[in-house]
């Protein structure tokens, strides 16, 4: 086994589920960390219709910085927007009808911290891939770790770092493919083969 540092995110891409259930993998969530802006902490991508769509947490800026302090700002109602994006985008791909009750549970939630949010999400995506990954949670920040550290390794600006092929999306015929969405996009789209989908991905460390 071996120790992975890895980062929570809101309804993670598929590659952070590659590491995150790999069985050598033993999990450890980072909740001390200076929170990082742009990144999947608090947006996850789907496949629109135009293409490649951010959907994104709004977060009180209320000067608290460890991750684990981040509040989520309900001041506008994100939770049915995102959700309404989810169903435009989704609602005609092979799937989402079957898995629309349980995705439907995370929009529910209304937690006050992004991290308590983002593994109760993990969480639902765990009942629906049918897995029963077990994690814990670091007790501090260490800047050089001597686990694996995937705080970096996840870039929601850069290419994938992560080899994956390709699948049907539903507006590829039209786009063409985009890889390492949010797991929801392959979930819909391939439905109880992701899993199978996920542990094939070559990951490099």
């Amino acid at each position: 086994m071996q120790n992975i540092l890895l980062p929570a995110f809101y309804m993670p891409p598929i590659s952070w589920f590659s590491v995150f259930l790999n069985p050598e993998n033993e999990i450890v969530f980072e909740q001390f960390e200076n929170f990082p802006k742009q990144t999947y902490r608090n947006r996850a991508n789907i496949y629109g219709a135009n293409g490649k769509l951010s959907l994104i947490i709004p977060i009180n800026h209320n000067g608290k910085r460890e991750f684990k302090d981040v509040e989520i700002s309900y001041r506008e109602d994100w939770r049915t927007l995102h959700w309404k994006s989810i169903k435009t985008a989704y609602q005609s791909s092979p799937y989402f009808e079957y898995y629309e009750d349980k995705f439907r549970k995370i929009f529910d939630l209304k937690e006050k911290f992004l991290l308590d949010f983002n593994l109760k999400g993990i969480e639902v995506i765990q009942q629906i891939l049918k897995t029963e990954k077990a994690h814990s949670l670091n007790e501090e920040y260490i800047k050089n770790p001597e686990s694996i550290n995937f705080r970096e390794k996840f870039s929601a600006k850069l290419p994938s770092e992560f080899q994956m092929e390709e699948y049907y999306q539903t507006f590829s015929d039209k786009l063409g493919f985009l890889e390492d969405l949010s797991v929801l996009d392959l979930i819909c789209n391939k439905g109880p083969e992701s899993l199978v989908y996920i542990k094939n991905i070559k990951q490099s460390y």
